[in-house]
């Protein structure tokens, strides 16, 4: 979205279009394997497959066809069964659940509905229409589980079932490995934004002391550094929580990486391959990242600089949409969209950087920030609680960015993903930042 004053014509087409991208992207997600494989659970950490599917067409239930449109429901007694707080992942198995072949009738029912209360709503009048926001709401829904999903494909074992071209090659990265990002206020978060979820309002003023920030993510190769120099071994790089982690886990390096002989190995989406060096790490958890910061003599940013970094352009004190500016998101600018099931190369993308030159702020991996998951001075729950509220607190990390698996409907600038410190399944990099003080 790039203009909340948008006529309901282009509003329209805008919903259609999110709604039947992230629709195609579930249809591609849930057919590439067969139905054994989509009721199994792959991973106590994940949902099955099959679950996902249908709880995506009943949120779109929920909230287009009753909440919008004021209809019946279709099956009442399946939306405890797909309440994602009222049964926690590993349980879900166990669930009387859809099958593949009516969790795919029920979802293809909602939909085509849903776009009939499209065609017939005005998107004006309430919060919840307005420039078409629950329509919006739902496709970033969709395209979140659908990077679930993608999620749940990497920690199924088997041969590979997806397949994607990788990023076009670029020359290796030669410029600075940092940017000074000047200090002074700047607008964090967003009131104008159409689609903008509860936790990205309101738009707010923040001030932020100079510093150092990575231009790129920090790259395999230079993780891999780390872990041979005996980091996952001191307790002196770890917070007393992530010491207490890796020894209980017997944590070595990051998920899915291996050593065989002298090089290391990853597996990734069924093929195993060797480590590339100029990609950015992926699948470290928040305390991998926080001690490879530390053992670098840096530290992660806060989310506040992150998105100072992303988003300020110093020329005209702006905050924009994106690095870029507020253009919509193209392959140019960002590796998004499962277009790729990989990261691209440290330094891809130099359409996208921010004015300063940092690069890849969106796309290629979800960046851990030093900072809990807080609201903002203003925050309003909207439409539910659950979506960002029961979150806050010390026990979630913030993630930016977007990754690879993300489409841009669901990432931009102020958009914030946040999880538990644990996590690395997740698609997780990071990048380092330092204080202008501690040059």
């Amino acid at each position: 979205m790039t203009d909340p004053a948008l006529d309901a014509g282009t509003l329209r087409e805008r919903a259609v279009t999110s709604l039947v991208v992230a629709r195609d992207r579930t249809t591609l997600l849930t057919s590439c394997v067969e139905d054994p494989d989509l009721t199994a659970q792959h991973s106590p950490l994940m949902s099955p497959l099959v679950w996902d599917l249908a709880h995506i067409g009943n949120m779109e239930e929920q909230w287009l066809l009753r909440a919008v449109a004021g209809h019946e429901a279709i099956r009442p007694e399946i939306d405890s069964l797909y309440d994602a707080f009222e049964h926690p992942r590993a349980a879900r198995p166990s669930l009387p659940l859809l099958s593949p072949e009516e969790a795919r009738r029920y979802a293809s029912d909602v939909r085509g509905r849903a776009l009939d209360v499209l065609e017939r709503t005005a998107l004006d009048g309430t919060r919840l229409t307005e420039a078409g926001f629950a329509f919006g709401m739902i496709a970033q829904h969709e395209q979140q589980h659908d990077e679930t999903m993608l999620i749940t494909h990497q920690l199924r074992r088997g041969p590979a079932a997806l397949t994607a071209p990788d990023p076009e090659p670029v020359t290796p990265f030669t410029g600075p490995a940092e940017v000074l990002v000047p200090g002074g206020p700047f607008t964090m978060g967003t009131s104008s934004e159409p689609w903008a979820l509860d936790n990205e309002r309101p738009a707010h003023r923040r001030e932020v002391a100079p510093f150092f920030i990575d231009t790129t993510p920090v790259t395999n190769g230079a993780y891999q550094a780390f872990v041979e120099a005996g980091g996952y071994d001191q307790r002196r790089w770890w917070t007393p929580d992530g010491w207490a982690h890796v020894r209980r886990n017997s944590l070595t390096a990051p998920l899915y990486w291996r050593r065989d002989g002298g090089q290391w190995l990853r597996r990734r989406f069924g093929v195993t391959e060797l480590v590339p060096p100029d990609e950015p790490v992926v699948h470290v958890c928040w305390y991998e990242a926080d001690a490879y910061a530390r053992w670098a003599g840096r530290r992660l940013p806060t989310e506040t600089e992150w998105e100072k970094a992303a988003r300020h352009d110093p020329a005209t004190g702006r905050s924009t949409r994106y690095p870029w500016g507020d253009a919509d998101p193209t392959p140019g600018h960002a590796n998004l969209g499962q277009r790729h099931l990989r990261p691209a190369p440290a330094g891809s993308y130099p359409a996208g950087a921010s004015p300063l030159g940092v690069r890849q702020l969106i796309g290629d991996v979800w960046e851990w920030t030093a900072s809990d998951f807080l609201p903002y001075p203003g925050f309003r729950a909207f439409p539910y609680k659950e979506y960002s509220e029961v979150f806050f607190g010390p026990e979630h990390k913030v993630l930016r960015g977007g990754s690879f698996a993300v489409d841009p409907v669901a990432c931009r600038g102020t958009f914030r993903n946040w999880d538990l410190p644990i996590r690395r399944q997740i698609f997780s990099g990071f990048r380092t930042a330092r204080s202008v003080e501690d040059a």
